[in-house]
């Protein structure tokens, strides 16, 4: 009775918090035209066709995708799915595994490498490619301003990582373009701080490869002359996540060393701050607050790294971690990219509410990840136990800024949808896609596989299952029937793999051509679980529009059971629509049924059957 007494009084205050009207503008300088799909692809994943997926398997045994392998069927097949931005997963030379001695690249040892692949994440040259993704790895990065050129072709942006926090133990920039100096090659080492390096020491110390956990063996206990436990760093260095300790635990980034742009170790900042008032500013005059001043050493070597890629012809950036950077240094580096090309795209990648607004404001940020707000709330909601209530209140909380908040419900770090671990069935996600896609002017950020159900169950070796992993060599499935040999046809999905694409390709193509998403929103959610006898906590409702079109959204979270009731848009929606005491034809964006709705005294009512997992996106035809 006291469960039942306390969700009686949380769904109370849900309720009344959702009262006042959630209509959000988007301002003209920041909104495109349309919404932005970004498809987020694990680069040597996407064209492996191998489907050995031996454990720890070596490139040889479990294969490699390359830069050739998005040839023009793939990316038109990609483009056709509704496809605005490739996000490239991997791209930058990271350690790996693999002898390249012969063009210069140096072993990277297995003590301080994730996997066999190795992490996208250890970055060892910022200024060259992944020679894995090349067909010739000598002529890497050709072979990506190839592929760039391609993906341009086919209208589509590139998007690639970049991850200031930290490098690899072992960064080695082989091709630096004229005057460049690699991290920490004039660094003091015999200081923990100096402003100007690019690192943070442990004085008079050798680092210590972690003490293996639980069983595990780098390289799966794999035989290897680099693997004893050894790794010559003297001075240590901090770890990645700001591990102080000379031997890192294997919990934390122990790949990776901690880049310093001026924080000192009791956490104060040797540089200049931002003035509140930089947050109501354009990035011209971020640009200009930064110009003529000094600053640490880092903040000029990654900016000059980022404005290297977009001469490249790169269009814009996923920053890692971005939260542990100084939001200072985002306002130097983002307004620098935004100098050299106004249209860049930039997403970073910031888990704390609290800090979005800075990150966004003063950071000149264009998107952060929604993960915490919404994709939080909707995966709670997938898997039964989360009402969709819920939703509705995190849009309000968000109305300023929600343009910039990044939807997903896959991506490289999270559960796939079709795991067990998640939800163990990828049709599940169909109406969460929906609102996700649809309830926002935010982009929409899909994960290769995601589109086909992949389930990510692969025991890869270091990667666990659950998660297509990151680390290792190894074959993705599901995306692989969708590859059928490099065909690009989708000729080996089964009839229900099909089906999923096609929902995804339904959904995503109305959503970048539809006006009424980038403009205004409103819930009727709660309205309807008032006044609409057989609506519940399981189906969830709101409308958009703009001037030419006027959309009703409703979906039906729930696997098992169908809902039949009488939607309701209240009075003051009918007002702003304009609408007349008549009835009106409705069309289902998805499958293209014909419905109506009828307008009496003021309400709009539409008699609506939803079945497990159904969703309409009605438009107002008039």
């Amino acid at each position: 009775m006291k469960r039942l007494l306390t969700l009686t009084i949380i769904v109370v205050a849900l309720i009344h918090s959702c009262k006042r009207e959630n209509i959000k503008k988007i301002e003209p300088e920041v909104m495109q035209k349309r919404k932005v799909v970004v498809y987020q692809v694990f680069t040597r994943l996407f064209g492996n066709t191998n489907t050995t997926n031996k454990p720890w398997g070596t490139l040889r045994e479990n294969g490699v995708g390359k830069f050739d392998d998005f040839d023009d069927k793939a990316l038109q097949e990609i483009k056709d799915l509704g496809i605005t931005h490739m996000w490239y997963t991997g791209v930058p030379h990271h350690a790996v595994i693999n002898d390249y001695s012969s063009i210069g690249v140096s072993h990277d040892d297995p003590d301080v490498v994730k996997g066999r692949a190795g992490s996208p994440y250890a970055v060892k040259d910022y200024y060259n490619v992944n020679p894995d993704l090349a067909l010739n790895p000598i002529n890497r990065l050709e072979e990506f301003k190839a592929l760039i050129d391609r993906t341009h072709q086919h209208g589509m942006k590139v998007i690639i990582d970049i991850v200031p926090n930290h490098v690899a133990r072992n960064y080695e920039g082989l091709t630096n373009p004229k005057g460049v100096k690699d991290f920490g090659a004039d660094d003091n080492t015999n200081v923990e701080y100096s402003r100007d390096n690019n690192f943070y020491y442990i004085p008079n110390s050798e680092f210590e490869v972690p003490e293996w956990q639980d069983g595990y063996l780098p390289l799966g206990g794999a035989k290897n002359n680099l693997v004893d436990s050894k790794f010559k760093e003297a001075p240590a260095k901090w770890t990645g996540n700001g591990s102080r300790s000379v031997r890192p635990h294997t919990n934390d980034w122990y790949e990776t060393v901690k880049i310093n742009y001026g924080v000192r170790p009791d956490g104060s900042y040797d540089f200049e701050t931002l003035p509140s008032q930089y947050a109501q500013e354009d990035f011209k005059s971020h640009f200009e607050f930064w110009k003529n001043k000094d600053l640490p050493d880092s903040w000029y070597k990654f900016r000059d790294i980022t404005l290297y890629w977009l001469d490249f012809g790169v269009d814009g950036f996923r920053f890692d971690m971005a939260e542990m950077v100084p939001v200072e240094f985002w306002s130097f580096l983002n307004s620098s990219i935004k100098m050299k090309n106004q249209d860049a795209f930039i997403l970073a990648e910031v888990y704390n509410p609290k800090l979005y607004r800075d990150y966004i404001y003063k950071g000149k940020m264009d998107y952060l990840y929604d993960k915490v707000e919404l994709y939080d709330s909707i995966k709670h909601i997938m898997k039964g136990y989360g009402w969709t209530d819920h939703i509705p209140v995190v849009q309000n909380g968000l109305k300023d800024i929600e343009h910039h908040m990044l939807h997903f419900l896959e991506n490289h770090d999270e559960q796939r949808i079709a795991s067990p671990d998640f939800v163990g069935k990828a049709e599940i996600a169909m109406p969460a896609m929906v609102v996700s896609a649809t309830i926002s002017s935010s982009p929409t950020m899909i994960y290769f596989g995601q589109e086909v159900g992949e389930d990510g169950s692969e025991n890869a070796g270091f990667g666990s299952p659950t998660r297509t992993s990151i680390f290792d060599y190894v074959g993705v499935p599901a995306h692989q029937r969708w590859v059928n040999n490099k065909k690009y046809d989708g000729g080996q999905l089964t009839d229900s793999e099909k089906e999923l694409r096609d929902f995804y390709k339904r959904l995503l193509n109305f959503t970048i051509n539809s006006s009424a998403l980038m403009e205004a929103y409103q819930e009727v959610h709660f309205y309807n679980k008032e006044n609409t006898e057989g609506y519940n906590h399981r189906v969830l409702s709101f409308v958009r529009w703009s001037e030419d079109e006027k959309l009703i959204i409703v979906s039906n979270f729930d696997e098992i059971e169908s809902f039949d009731f009488e939607l309701k848009l209240p009075k003051d929606i009918v007002a702003k629509w304009n609408l007349k005491n008549q009835q009106y034809k409705i069309k289902d964006e998805l499958y293209g049924n014909f419905e109506t709705i009828e307008i009496d005294n003021g309400i709009g009512k539409i008699q609506v059957s939803l079945k497990p997992l159904q969703s309409y996106i009605f438009r107002v035809i008039e």
